[in-house]
């Protein structure tokens, strides 16, 4: 779909269609179809896998400082900085069980745990870690690299040299089929909410790192697919390439300016074997043989389709990058990033944030499972941290300086 009326008015259209109203809900199956539930994990059978490291928890860093930009030293790409950056953001978190059931849970936040999007890593030699740059998906059960396909030196430095030196990329996907499975036509409304946990969790990862995210805007959709080596794959578990993100250490430059040249330029594409330019309108076009690996099967069979996915889906696409008005510098203003790290602990913090819904000493103590007395303990330690009047105060102040999410 070209034409940009059309494709918001099929857009808006399937925002309305998706509601929920009083008295009804969203087109949906209407029940829970186990037998076709769909298998949380893709993997690429015959791809070779690169086993990560759990890296130790550590004291530091901290939450709160990661957001303060030069904050954390910069730690050096190598395999300890790609075991951690995927365990604090995409990686498994706990395994639950109740009864027979066993089912785990994630860093990154998901709709109904379903988890549709996929995350893969693009980059040059990494020490410890490979020789040779690759694009490599993560699987998160097994906590490993799946290498897919192999770069030149060439190829990689078409991309690096568009990069802060020592960059690397982060692609992400979405398997419409898993939210669509439980949710019905709003399948697609939750594969945008999980993308947008799934970037955020990265950026807050690489934060931890002392590294920046920032967004590929000018990337193409077809042409991302293309270079995670998606483009190939069909039916209702295709993955839909969704973004792009560069990494880099916050002490590097990488200018709007930067941001808005960088592609998935020709000669990058070329030397990939994964395209050349058509004749017609000068874009790529997909030529070579599949990457490494086989897509594994989610589900036995799909039972009901939602074509109003696959319509707003072709309306959203990215076809071609942003316009000039689109650049500019964000001025972001944000007071925690002054105050910097909270003096509150992660206790004073819950005290107050049940704290700031009007409860009594008692409502909070019941919520939080500790005694009255202990409430008031906290309550008085954050009074003091905060140099607050009362327990109103020390509520506005924490919210004001950001240490109360």
């Amino acid at each position: 779909m070209s034409d940009p009326a059309e494709s918001l008015a099929t857009v808006l259209a399937y925002h309305e269609r998706t509601k929920h109203h009083p008295g009804r809900f969203a087109r949906s199956l209407g029940h829970m179809d186990w037998a076709t539930q769909p298998d949380p994990f893709r993997r690429f059978a015959g791809a070779p896998v690169l086993s990560l490291d759990l890296v130790r928890f550590e004291d530091q860093p901290r939450y709160e400082p990661a957001f303060l930009l030069g904050n954390v030293p910069p730690v050096p790409l190598g395999r300890r900085w790609v075991s951690q950056l995927f365990q604090d953001s995409l990686a498994l978190s706990a395994w639950k069980q109740a009864g027979a059931a066993r089912w785990s849970l994630r860093v990154n936040p998901s709709s109904g745990n379903l988890h549709p999007t996929e995350g893969y890593l693009i980059a040059g030699p990494v020490e410890g870690l490979a020789d040779k740059p690759a694009v490599y998906h993560y699987a998160p059960h097994e906590h490993a690299l799946e290498r897919r396909v192999d770069l030149s030196d060439e190829t990689w430095a078409a991309l690096a040299t568009q990069l802060p030196p020592g960059g690397v990329l982060v692609g992400l996907t979405s398997i419409y089929w898993r939210e669509s499975w439980k949710y019905g036509e709003r399948g697609f409304r939750y594969c945008q909410h999980d993308v947008g946990h799934a970037m955020g969790a990265v950026a807050v990862a690489a934060a931890g790192l002392g590294w920046e995210a920032r967004l590929c805007e000018g990337v193409t959709d077809s042409d991302l697919a293309r270079l995670l080596g998606v483009d190939t794959q069909s039916g209702p578990e295709a993955e839909d390439a969704d973004c792009l993100l560069a990494l880099s250490p916050q002490d590097a430059t990488f200018s709007i300016d930067q941001q808005r040249a960088f592609t998935l330029s020709d000669d990058a594409l070329t030397e990939l074997g994964v395209a050349q330019r058509s004749p017609s309108r000068g874009r790529l076009r997909a030529l070579s043989g599949p990457p490494r690996g086989v897509p594994n099967r989610l589900s036995p069979e799909h039972g009901q389709h939602w074509p109003v996915i696959d319509e707003v889906a072709g309306a959203t696409r990215k076809t071609e990058p942003p316009l000039a008005s689109f650049w500019h510098t964000p001025t972001l203003v944000n007071h925690s990033l002054a105050a910097g790290d909270s003096p509150l602990t992660e206790r004073e913090t819950d005290v107050l944030a049940v704290a700031r819904t009007g409860g009594s000493v008692a409502d909070i103590a019941r919520s939080l499972h500790i005694s009255e007395g202990t409430v008031r303990n906290y309550l008085s330690s954050a009074i003091g941290k905060t140099s607050a009047r009362n327990r109103a105060d020390a509520i506005r102040i924490a919210e004001q300086n950001g240490w109360l999410l």
